[in-house]
């Protein structure tokens, strides 16, 4: 059993009370992490505060000087760390790998996009101010809280600590529970890369006995969050004061508007609501298509899903358990009152404890939970609507507004109708993604605040510091 410590000032703190981590494919304990008390965690946020002055004073480059071995190391764990993040989330293998990978990539693009952060010049003649120059740099925030999310616990954790780090902020990081092996893991290859004490803090614990304690420490200058809508609302609650980037739930949809290249639509339509099993936030959540084009769309999506690998992630399936029996049962109820008020099930309502075999529900209708709420499991509603605007209000009428899919040969057709949908980001001709990790990556209503991306963090995790020159 792996057995992992929290990380204060480059020491792993045994206190004695431990937090075991349940690996969802066999319901057995995977792990366990540090079960921080209140007075640990504030003890980190004290650290990171009494390094930060003299980290943020060492150069951009001596800063990612110091970073580079750090970045090494998870190059040369990267097998490890894809072994722990199967056994602790149940994703696949082949996925965990290509996570950790994906992160190593980012974490060079961070060094490289941080170099062309430049100062910015201005005189103020054009507003009469004669003899006057300002110079306005970007310089840190101070003190990071991270919180990272559990089905991309690796690449979305070190997506926030990089930037923040490699700006000259230090961090507080904070995995969730079901994350927890691979974050404190980490530990081990801060001190073996022998960063400066302090910067980079690790906390593990009880959610509902140190969540409160964590995101409103007085210490804090700004929070980055990943997780769920109801946590981040009450971070909003609690860090009135605190500069916030939150990325939380979403319910993407998917609008077929014509049949020009079904097969192309359903491989995009199938990845993106069934990847990791359906728990991705950017997850194709629905699909709005016209009775028409859906006669043909449903057996073609049909045929693909029932070929996709159910089972364990160590057997490198396709879709895995989803993270506990409680995230099962609530799917399951979604599942359930489709059918109760008349959808038809096409395939899949099948359940092993928590292995849910895909699923896609046809002729969902709007007073039916599976046609508003987030699932974050393998179910995909077909919606059945013939008019465009209507599948606009539709998609409008949701909590949420992260990314959403338009599927169409017609590229002006297209793009007008993206332009309607209050939303992030609109995908044409694909399926929603987060990536490439260089674009902007946001929502809008309750699926976030801020923007992330590369260059987004690296401005997020910073503000503007003015020089005026008089002469």
């Amino acid at each position: 059993m792996r057995q992992y410590n929290a990380l204060i000032n480059n020491k792993l703190i045994d206190n004695g009370q431990w937090l075991e981590i349940i690996n969802p494919a066999t319901l057995t304990v995977a792990g366990k992490v540090s079960a921080l008390s209140a007075k640990d965690i504030n003890d980190a946020f004290k650290v990171a505060r009494k390094a930060q002055k003299a980290w943020e004073e060492k150069t951009l480059l001596d800063r990612i000087n110091a970073l580079k071995k750090f970045r090494d190391l998870i190059d040369q764990n990267k097998q490890e760390i894809s072994k722990i993040i199967s056994e602790e989330i149940a994703k696949n293998l082949k996925e965990s790998l290509a996570e950790v990978v994906r992160t190593i990539e980012i974490i060079d693009y961070t060094f490289e996009e941080a170099k062309r952060i430049e100062p910015s010049a201005f005189t103020g003649e054009g507003m009469g101010a004669q003899n006057k120059i300002g110079i306005f740099s970007r310089v840190a925030k101070g003190v990071v809280l991270a919180i990272s999310p559990f089905n991309y616990p690796f690449n979305l954790a070190l997506a926030k600590i990089i930037p923040a780090l490699v700006m000259g902020n230090t961090v507080v990081f904070k995995p969730a529970t079901a994350g927890s092996l691979v974050g404190t893991f980490l530990s081990k290859l801060v001190i073996e890369s022998n960063l400066p004490k302090g910067i980079f803090n690790i906390v593990t614990g009880r959610g509902r006995e140190i969540g409160d304690i964590i995101t409103s420490n007085p210490e804090i200058d700004m929070i980055s969050f990943t997780g769920s809508v109801g946590i981040g609302n009450q971070i909003r609650k609690n860090g009135s004061t605190t500069d916030l980037v939150l990325e939380l739930g979403g319910k993407d949809p998917a609008l077929v508007l014509d049949d020009l290249n079904l097969d192309k639509y359903c491989d995009e339509i199938i990845n993106g609501a069934f990847g990791y099993s359906g728990q991705r936030c950017t997850a194709v959540k629905r699909v709005l298509v016209s009775n028409k084009i859906a006669d043909k769309l449903v057996p073609l999506l049909k045929a693909k899903l029932e070929s996709l690998s159910v089972g364990m992630p160590k057997d490198n399936a396709f879709i895995t358990p989803v993270i506990d029996e409680k995230s099962a049962d609530f799917i399951q109820t979604l599942i359930d009152d489709a059918k109760e008020k008349g959808a038809k099930i096409v395939t899949g309502d099948k359940r092993k404890k928590n292995l849910m075999w895909p699923t896609l529900i046809d002729n969902v209708t709007l007073d039916m939970k599976v046609a508003w709420e987030e699932p974050f499991g393998p179910v995909l509603p077909i919606i059945r609507i013939d008019s465009i605007e209507e599948m606009i209000e539709i998609s409008n009428n949701s909590q949420f507004g992260l990314q959403a899919s338009i599927f169409c040969q017609d590229i002006s057709k297209a793009i007008q109708t993206a332009k309607k949908i209050k939303t992030g980001t609109v995908n044409i001709n694909s399926k929603p993604s987060r990536g490439p990790d260089s674009f902007p990556f946001l929502g809008i209503k309750d699926s976030g605040e801020g923007v992330q991306g590369i260059r987004e963090s690296l401005l997020s995790m910073t503000r503007y510091m003015g020089l005026v020159i008089n002469y």
